[in-house]
């Protein structure tokens, strides 16, 4: 690690995603707020959550790379991890959600199985 102060474009370029990765999340969390019902609201909160990860992640990278003199790639496992439980979460949400609603004899989307 080096004391010496990091390039204005680096520090740049860090807030910009830091920035970015804080809407994406707020977005997540407005939409899940606001959006009537739960097939509605189940996609607003997860890609939120995984552009913001991943937006942070690199932020995350890049300042530890400029700040350090190496690559530092530690932090895209976070974001790897991210991107392959958030769907197959949301996907386990979903069909719990679509059995529950059919079988309270709710209208929902038919199933595709015959």
């Amino acid at each position: 690690m080096t004391d010496a102060p990091l390039p204005l474009w680096v520090e740049a370029i860090v807030a910009v995603l830091v920035v970015a990765s804080g809407l994406l999340a707020l977005m997540g969390s407005f939409g899940l707020a606001r959006l009537p019902t739960f097939f509605d609201r189940i996609h607003a909160p997860t890609l939120g959550s995984t552009l913001g990860t991943w937006c942070m992640t690199l932020a995350t990278a890049v300042y530890f790379s400029f700040q350090g003199g190496m690559a530092f790639v530690h932090a895209f496992l976070i974001s790897i991890f991210i991107l392959l439980s958030a769907p197959i979460t949301t996907i386990f949400l979903m069909r719990a959600a679509l059995f529950r609603e059919r079988a309270a004899g709710r209208d929902v989307p038919p199933t595709l199985s015959k």
